[in-house]
């Protein structure tokens, strides 16, 4: 049983929703994090777990109460509204500072990592030849997506359910970074802008009595898009949380070990001072996508200038990320005591 939540917790437990929604759309960070580091990240694979052919069938009879209980329905439905909120507002709210504020932003969630590899390590004591081993092969694997270069856009209904199931990895595997891997295969836009912008625009339109979205081919295409996407998230959610719930029990330390190397890898793709490297083809052109956008090749990643002002405030915002996950911390460790 898990213990009741009060008012103010199930106010946190929507902000967390809302943390994990925004950090999952941000390339390079993953939803897992806040999960782990604010302390809910097994109850968040155990409720998914529940999750199974015991849930559907209380659905299918009609034993609504004892399926929203079954599967943790309190903790999943806070979690899942708040996730559900942030693609229409915070991460609407992200995307402007993305344009105007990349640096700082950046310059954020790179210290929210470092400050969640602190956190995580911090209380890890089972070192040893094998942890050390599979700890390597997590940096490494971290440090190898951060260079992949990006795919073409592909919107073919089995691929993009093949993206949703990818897609959800942030949120349940800390350090993988589901919206960088759909950037690496090349839907990062259709899927997580253009989609989400076409629901957005359509809700906006019925609430309004304006259906012409019906006659619109364009529209539908890509609302059916959004559909197949949802429908492999979802697959994707509770297919990973049985696997990972079975790793966690019979091989903890190993894959606390993984995650550590793997969060750690990954802070190159966060790294906040980097140019975008463009693809040009053999004449020195720039290519571009079905949408009209340059192809991103890479990023080339520097050293900023000691004098810059900017560096000093992206300083600050990185001190700003650790802060952030000190308060998570704070508040998980608050929490538990009582």
């Amino acid at each position: 049983m898990h213990q009741p939540r009060s008012f103010v917790d199930k106010v946190f437990l929507f902000i967390k929703g809302l943390a994990m929604g925004t950090a999952n759309k941000v390339p390079g960070v993953s939803g897992g994090i806040v999960a782990f580091v604010a302390g809910f990240y097994e109850e968040f694979i155990y409720s998914l777990q529940k999750v199974n052919l015991k849930a559907f069938k209380l659905l299918i009879n009609g034993r609504f109460k004892s399926f929203y209980r079954y599967v943790n329905g309190p903790f999943l439905s806070l979690l899942i509204f708040g996730m559900l909120v942030s693609y229409f507002s915070v991460s609407k709210l992200l995307d402007y500072f993305l344009e105007t504020k990349e640096l700082y932003v950046w310059a954020t969630f790179f210290g929210m990592i470092i400050g969640s590899i602190y956190f995580i390590a911090k209380d890890f004591e089972h070192w040893n030849r094998k942890t050390v081993t599979w700890g390597a092969i997590g940096l490494i694997a971290g440090i190898s997506i951060s260079f992949l270069s990006p795919a073409r856009e592909n919107d073919n209904l089995l691929f993009i359910f093949l993206c949703g199931i990818i897609s959800v990895s942030g949120m349940t595997l800390p350090g993988l970074s589901g919206s960088f891997i759909l950037i690496l295969l090349g839907n990062y836009v259709l899927l997580l802008v253009d989609s989400v912008n076409a629901l957005y625009d359509t809700i906006a339109e019925v609430i309004k009595g304006d259906f012409s979205f019906t006659s619109n081919r364009e529209r539908i295409g890509t609302l059916k898009i959004l559909a197949v996407f949802t429908l492999g998230s979802a697959t994707g959610l509770v297919t990973l949380s049985h696997l990972l719930g079975y790793v966690l029990k019979h091989f903890r330390h190993v894959t606390t070990a993984v995650i550590i190397g793997f969060i750690t890898g990954s802070l190159g793709v966060v790294w906040p001072w980097k140019r975008t490297i463009f693809a040009e083809d053999a004449l020195g052109k720039l290519l571009y996508d079905s949408n009209g956008d340059p192809v991103i090749r890479n990023y080339q990643r520097f050293l900023p200038e000691p004098s810059d002002t900017e560096t000093w405030w992206a300083i600050g915002y990185i001190v700003l990320g650790v802060l952030i996950l000190i308060g998570l911390e704070w508040y998980g460790k608050n929490r538990e005591k009582k």
